[in-house]
């Protein structure tokens, strides 16, 4: 039996990940369930599947949720230091970092510190301190086991290799607007942005994955999770999202993972690796797979994914300015503060301002933080873009 630390079990990867417990009772235990605000689904969890603790990081919402669980034998606790705390719990065996943004790092720092072998989903975490983050795993021995469908693939066509690899493969969906020309992605709408022609994700991620961003985020990702230079990992748009990711060797020979668009395949692989448990997830049908298509993304329409790249290039703290800006563009376009396209504007021009550091501690990592949203806030109100 695995006891699970869920870091973010409200939002759609931490849902999904009790979806998988609940398949394996015998097997996985949510020992920890964590919200940001959503009280109130956090409350019909804990009811639910009986956690030793639950945490809501919204400590305004502390007695709220304290009182509607006053006859659960659940101890509730609030605030971003009880994120910290509750990961490096004994009885935690394995701490599923599901949280959206920024918030995913120290909570996931402090686990690595504990010794926790981590799952992770919050992409942002290696984005943003990629290098301190595996020096860190390496440092304590803990596994990092990506959830993230890609590089859940790539790892998976990695498993028994011993030959370098040549280049690795991320698909893309292309999300809704892949056939979109420049001028009409001038004009789209938060509401077209949200509706994702494949997977089911929360708000954030899927405006980042209608503007690309989302992949950029992932090659950066994939730069560090396995070791490979970002000019050897290629984004390749594939609208069916059946080949997950791949890797390429040096002879030629192409290994990936196929799997219908489903989170909860590479969710469960994670808590049970090195094991395939059995699953009643759906199953490819081959014989309506009539095409798999592949396409390059294009630059000019989505300036983000380029952005990224130069963000790894630069290394240092700038792919952490760029995680922050767009941390703020992303909520300024959901809220029609801020048009489609110049979400990467404010991006590009908060990278510009904010003082780029070659080698930044975790402190540097929370300075550039606080710095670079309050640099994109004051480009978003003057419209200097």
């Amino acid at each position: 039996m695995k006891r699970i630390c869920i870091l973010g079990s409200t939002g759609s990867i931490g849902t999904q990940t009790l979806e998988v417990i609940s398949e394996h009772p015998d097997l996985f235990e949510a020992y920890v369930l964590t919200a940001g605000r959503n009280a109130d689904l956090l409350i019909r969890q804990a009811r639910q599947y009986q956690p030793c603790c639950v945490v809501i990081a919204d400590e305004s919402k502390y007695d709220y949720v304290r009182d509607a669980l006053k006859d659960e034998p659940i101890q509730v606790y609030a605030g971003a230091d009880a994120l910290c705390q509750v990961v490096q719990m004994e009885p935690v065996d394995i701490v599923l970092t599901a949280l959206v943004g920024f918030s995913g790092l120290r909570p996931t720092i402090s686990a690595i510190q504990a010794g926790k072998p981590i799952a992770l989903a919050n992409k942002e975490t290696l984005v943003v301190a990629g290098e301190l983050v595996t020096r860190l795993c390496l440092k304590h021995k803990v596994p990092l086991l990506p959830v993230d469908s890609e590089h859940s693939a790539i790892f998976q066509s990695l498993m028994g290799e011993v030959s370098p690899v040549e280049k690795l493969i991320l698909t893309a969906s292309g999300g809704p607007f892949r056939t979109f020309t420049l001028d009409q992605l001038r004009n789209v709408t938060p509401q077209q942005a949200l509706h994702h022609p494949n997977w089911d994700m929360g708000a954030k991620i899927t405006i980042d994955s209608a503007s690309m961003m989302n992949k950029g985020f992932e090659v950066i990702e994939a730069r560090w999770l396995f070791d490979v230079a970002p000019d050897r990992i290629q984004v390749v748009v594939h609208p069916q999202s059946i080949l997950h990711s791949a890797v390429q060797f040096e002879d030629g020979a192409v290994k990936g993972q196929m799997g219908m668009p489903d989170m909860r395949v590479p969710i469960q692989l994670a808590l049970s690796y090195p094991l395939r448990l059995k699953s009643s997830f759906p199953r490819i049908d081959w014989w309506d797979l009539r095409d798999l298509t592949f396409e390059k993304p294009d630059p000019e329409k989505f300036r983000c994914l380029q952005m990224a790249y130069e963000a790894i290039r630069m290394g240092g703290n700038a792919a952490c300015i760029v995680n922050a800006a767009n941390e703020v563009a992303n909520l300024a376009f959901r809220q029609e503060r801020c048009s489609f396209l110049q979400m990467a504007d404010v991006i590009e021009e908060t990278l510009r301002r904010v003082p780029h550091q070659e080698q930044p501690s975790l402190q540097d990592y929370l300075d550039c933080d606080s710095e670079s949203r309050r640099v994109a806030q004051e480009i978003l109100a003057t419209g200097k873009r």
